[in-house]
């Protein structure tokens, strides 16, 4: 036991010399992440409404300024939810100052934009707003960038400080509690340091679990919780042994931690979730909706909205190309092909024509190659530069597909000799959300043919990352890429 007692001398800021409980000495108080990003959603609100009363101040608008106040006013909530939405307050993304832009510029100019649909709505506001819009937009955004800017500076100091992430104790040294700590530790997650692991049968058992100190009972865990600041505390005993848990989460009661309960072997392998509690029952949120609620409404209207313009700016690309086909050779402009789309139901995807009409497959039965004699003249061309998927903005306009999403698949589409369903476990799963004319997979490389099975895995893999982590954000980042070339390239053809 005195060697247990050395490890984590060694490991922690503190002395464990003295037995009995002591106040806190030598660490300090830990950032609350739920604090700190309330008050930056705090601060861009003030920032924005004070910014925005200013330039309100010294318009030279004649009208009621009263008019203007409440402009503001709807503008500020409005914009506090869009950079919400975007992922601004998310704590894990302040440590990146790129990152914090690039979510606050999503945030700001999706408000403007709603704005700017507004005043075309209420006549008066649109003339009270026209003269000073442009000042507010470049004043709150000045704002944004200097708190951002700040909370940077913040972070980097509460890193150093050591003030970042939590102690983390692990109760249990048995199979669960190994299977935790083998988790922890591939997760490399730097916000949480494992502390070391306590078991009441500690005398009995190695020095060591898993490469961490086994350093005491659950009693000598609730002295150092109280000694060492420990703020989360993960029981890993089997739960069929349930008198042993009942007593071992009883007596954590007495410390100021989180307590959480690590489940079994099945539990492990369901990966991250949360808890709902329905009819006085608690259950665990195994799998959620890619998109819900408010995440809905707003991939909703980034589509129709972002649709619609753009499909309006390329209509005279659309039409030249269009004529290009009919010169090119005979057969209609369009091809269409029945796809998977969300949920697994059947859609007609719109795409520019690149074959020769008696060599058209429908079911994309044989993937295309590199000088694949089927392709007309200016098909080559539309495929390499991907003009030929642009008159699926049709489709997203029609709430079938999305700008950004899943590319949807043929239904005979194979990888190698098997078809995609085949190929890959689970395949149905990237269904869960609307397939898009560009996608994470796509702006990655993962385009072309499948001519392995491991290709189309990736593809699957980039589309699952996708769905898990949407964000609007994410969406203009790969908007962005796929305008600078990320769907092109070697694999297009």
């Amino acid at each position: 036991m005195a060697d247990r007692r050395r490890a984590i001398a060694a490991a922690l800021p503190v002395s464990r010399e003295a037995a009995a409980p002591a106040p806190m000495v030598g660490v300090r108080k830990k950032v609350s992440e739920p604090i700190v990003s309330r008050l930056v959603a705090l601060a861009d609100g003030a920032a924005i409404l004070g910014t925005g009363l200013v330039v309100v101040e010294f318009s030279a608008w004649p009208g009621d300024w009263r008019l203007l106040g409440v402009f503001v006013l709807f503008g500020t909530v409005l914009a506090v939810n869009f950079l919400h939405l975007t992922g601004a307050y998310r704590f894990a993304r302040f440590a990146s100052l790129e990152s914090g832009i690039t979510r606050v510029l999503a945030g700001w100019f999706a408000t403007f934009a709603a704005l700017f649909l507004a005043t075309h709505i209420f006549e008066p506001v649109a003339t009270a707003a026209g003269s000073w819009t442009a000042a507010w937009l470049s004043a709150g955004l000045a704002a944004l960038m200097t708190i951002r800017l700040v909370l940077f500076r913040c972070m980097e100091r509460w890193a150093a400080q050591g003030r970042l992430g939590e102690l983390v104790a692990v109760v249990g040294a048995g199979p669960i509690a190994q299977r935790l700590l083998r988790s922890l530790h591939a997760a490399e997650l730097p916000s949480l340091r494992v502390v070391g692991v306590y078991d009441d049968e500690a005398e009995r058992l190695p020095s060591h679990c898993m490469g961490h100190p086994i350093l005491g009972t659950v009693d000598t865990l609730i002295a150092d919780a109280r000694r060492l600041g420990i703020g989360t505390i993960m029981v890993a005993q089997p739960l069929h042994a349930d008198r042993l848990l009942v007593d071992t989460l009883n007596r954590l009661s007495e410390v100021p931690a989180d307590v959480r309960l690590c489940p079994d072997e099945f539990g492990l392998r369901l990966g991250r979730f949360q808890v709902s509690h329905l009819g006085g029952l608690t259950f665990l949120n195994v799998i959620d909706r890619p998109l819900r609620d408010w995440k809905w409404i707003a991939k909703t209207v980034e589509d129709r909205v972002l649709g619609a313009l753009i499909l309006l700016l390329i209509s005279p690309l659309l039409a030249l190309v269009a004529v290009l086909i009919k010169l090119d050779s005979p057969g209609p402009v369009f091809f269409r092909q029945k796809r998977y789309g969300f949920n697994n139901e059947l859609i007609e995807v719109l795409k520019f024509r690149t074959m020769y009409v008696d060599q058209t497959d429908s079911n994309a039965e044989q993937l295309t190659r590199r000088d694949d004699p089927r392709i007309t003249r200016i098909g080559r061309f539309l495929r390499r530069t991907s003009i030929d998927e642009l008159p699926q903005f049709i489709n997203v306009l029609r709430g079938e597909m999305s700008i950004v999403g899943p590319r949807p698949h043929a239904l005979r589409a194979k990888a190698g000799t098997l078809l995609y369903q085949e190929a890959v476990k689970y395949y149905d799963a990237r269904h869960r959300m609307k397939p898009g004319i560009t996608g994470w997979a796509q702006v990655n490389g993962w385009r072309g043919e499948t001519d392995t099975v491991e290709q189309i895995r990736k593809r699957v893999e980039h589309d699952l990352y996708y769905i898990e982590h949407w964000s609007i954000a994410l969406d203009l980042r790969i908007i962005v890429r796929t305008i600078l070339g990320g769907f092109t390239g070697a694999h297009a053809f």
